[in-house]
């Protein structure tokens, strides 16, 4: 199933069976690893775009989404203490080992604010609490730079989803429709490209020239 299709599901409810889709993308991007698959900001937008057209309550929906995405990095910094290595040796994150080093780095380094920054880098939202439960951090540490990022990325991004609504529905006819579905497609495809990039290639090691030959560029005859 792609985004789109997901989004398209997603944006035909209303009401409580809204508000529990919505929550259980964001509680499932670090919990149990959605992010791969529906990037958070694109489920939290959408969110919003049902609040703008009167489905859901806009201030219910951003505490859905609130709550929902501190428990579930809550619950990925939980597996990570307790199945750190195990997540490791997945094949969907053995291919981002340089991101993951990186995101180990950065966390030891800078404690809470790397978890506070990683909650608005589509990269890392959903490895980050993971990471810091398998780097040592301890929870005491960690809720408070979760739950600050949790607040501001979700009523931001439930924000920017209804600002997105109310603007479209101002404009009639073909063209509102065409404005609203680029608009999900774009966020959607830019969540699902930047996870689906591939690390670099390691360099290869350089091979020593053959016996009796000169290098380009060396000054030196052959020996």
């Amino acid at each position: 199933m792609t985004t789109k299709t997901i989004i398209d599901h997603v944006l035909v409810l209303h009401g409580l069976a809204a508000y529990a889709i919505v929550g259980a993308l964001c509680f499932g991007e670090a919990a149990v690893l959605v992010g791969f698959v529906l990037p958070g900001e694109t489920a939290v937008i959408t969110g919003g775009l049902l609040a703008s057209q009167n489905k859901v309550s806009l201030a219910v929906m951003a505490v859905v989404v609130v709550t929902a995405a501190i428990a579930g990095d809550s619950v990925g910094f939980e597996m990570g203490r307790r199945f750190g290595p195990w997540f490791l040796a997945r094949p969907a994150l053995a291919r981002r080992a340089g991101a993951i080093d990186r995101g180990r780095s950065l966390i030891q380094r800078h404690g809470g604010l790397a978890i506070f920054l990683g909650r608005f880098t589509a990269v890392f939202r959903a490895m980050v609490p993971g990471l810091a439960g398998m780097s040592g951090v301890t929870y005491s540490r960690f809720l408070p730079a979760n739950v600050a990022g949790g607040v501001i990325w979700g009523v931001g991004y439930t924000l920017l989803g209804y600002l997105v609504g109310t603007t479209v529905e101002s404009i009639s006819g073909q063209l509102g429709a065409v404005l609203l579905g680029a608009v999900i497609v774009g966020l959607g495809a830019r969540g699902w490209l930047m996870w689906r990039r591939r690390e670099p290639a390691s360099p290869q090691p350089m091979t020593q020239p053959a016996p009796g030959k000169v290098e380009i560029g060396s000054t030196s005859g052959p020996r």
